[in-house]
C-alpha cells in the first residue's frame, strides 16, 4: 500500500510562485523500481476533466503538459519520498485542485501526464491564482 500525501496549495497573484510537495509512504515490506517508476502531478477545477501536468521517471525522463513548459518544474527527493512541483509565473488558469500520483513499478504504460495509469493518489491541495 502506497499513501500520498499532498501539501504547498494556497492563493497567489498572477505571476507569483508556489511550491507544491507530494510526501509518499508506503507499509514496510513495498518496493519501488527505482528506474522505471512513475510519478506525475494533475490538476482539475470543477466541471473539467483532470489534466496531466508533469511526470517524472525513475530514469530522470520529465514531460510538461504544452501549457506549464518553463514555467513548472518537476522533481522527486533521493528514495522518491517526496515529489515537488515548483511552478513560476502562475496564471489564473492554472487555479484547481492539484493532485499527485504515484505508479511505483513503472507499470502503467509510457511515463507521461495523458494516458499513464497511475495506480496511487494523494487526496489533492488547491492552487487559486488571482489576476
Amino acid at each position: 500500500q502506497v499513501q500520498l500525501v499532498e501539501s504547498g496549495g494556497g492563493s497567489v497573484q498572477a505571476e507569483g510562485s508556489l511550491r507544491l510537495s507530494c510526501t509518499v509512504s508506503g507499509s514496510p515490506g513495498s518496493t519501488i523500481d527505482y528506474n522505471n517508476y512513475c510519478m506525475g502531478w494533475f490538476r482539475q477545477v470543477p466541471g473539467k476533466e483532470r489534466e496531466g501536468v508533469a511526470t517524472i521517471k525513475g530514469d530522470g525522463t520529465l514531460r510538461y503538459e504544452d501549457s506549464v513548459k518553463g514555467r513548472f518544474t518537476i522533481s522527486v527527493d533521493n528514495g522518491a519520498k517526496n515529489l515537488y512541483l515548483q511552478m513560476n509565473s502562475l496564471k489564473p488558469e492554472d487555479s484547481g485542485m492539484y493532485y499527485c500520483a504515484a505508479d511505483p513499478w513503472g507499470i502503467g504504460g509510457l511515463c507521461r501526464p495523458a494516458g499513464h495509469a497511475f495506480g496511487y493518489w494523494g487526496q489533492g491541495t488547491q492552487v487559486t491564482v488571482s489576476s
